[in-house]
């Protein structure tokens, strides 16, 4: 016999054993009490039996919620696959524009989720204003438009020049630094600071795709 199969003997002997003399032992002593004394096995075994039962329902109860637990993640992984693809091809879609395409596409977003008096004014000279627009309340934006590849990622000298006219001299409530690509951390750690918007590629696609907030939205300025 082989040590394999001695093995998974020994494990079936064990299974039997343990239902002996963990299952049938038992009820045999309280089949014996109800028999020969029914006034005290008859209360035991109703209990054992209802003890039994409870147990069979929480065991179900159990496979149920996991059952349950199991779908729910399937959905929600099915939905964050959709929703990534959606935002993949809405940055993608971006990343084909020109410098001054950008800016007018985001000025539409501006428009289409509700502000007024946009406007492109993006060029030389512009301080680094390339889209301004008044919020749905009121407020006062104030965009710079990055349309750069990939790899190249918004660093703090970028941020550094916005920050010193944004407010001094756009006078904007909601500064708003909006990229097809990303920032460093030195460029984030500036616009913390100093109460600026950052969209990246990820928050970008999920404006435009309105799969997540414009950026006034939940906009807290720099204390």
């Amino acid at each position: 016999m082989s040590p394999r199969r001695s093995s998974r003997g020994s494990s079936c002997q064990s299974v039997v054993l343990t239902a002996i003399f963990g299952v049938g032992l038992p009820l045999a002593v309280l089949f014996a009490l109800v028999r020969d004394a029914p006034a005290v096995g008859i209360p035991l075994l109703l209990a054992a039996l209802g003890g039994g039962a409870a147990y069979v329902v929480r065991l179900v109860r159990k496979s149920d919620r996991r059952r349950l637990q199991r779908a729910r993640q399937a959905q929600w992984d099915a939905y964050e696959a959709q929703l990534y693809d959606v935002q993949s091809r809405e940055i993608a879609r971006y990343h084909t524009l020109g410098h001054r395409e950008f800016e007018h596409a985001i000025a539409y977003l501006c428009q289409r989720d509700g502000c007024t008096d946009v406007v492109v004014s993006g060029g030389a000279g512009d301080l680094g204003a390339d889209v301004t627009a008044t919020a749905p309340d009121g407020r006062r934006i104030v965009i710079q438009c990055k349309r750069y590849g990939p790899t190249t990622k918004v660093g703090s000298p970028d941020m550094q020049r916005f920050g010193g006219t944004c407010y001094s001299v756009h006078r904007a409530h909601i500064p708003v630094v909006v990229t097809t690509s990303t920032f460093t951390r030195q460029a984030a750690d500036y616009a913390a600071a100093q109460g600026i918007c950052l969209y990246g590629e990820q928050a970008l696609a999920g404006w435009a795709s309105r799969t997540g907030p414009a950026p006034w939205h939940d906009h807290q300025p720099a204390v």
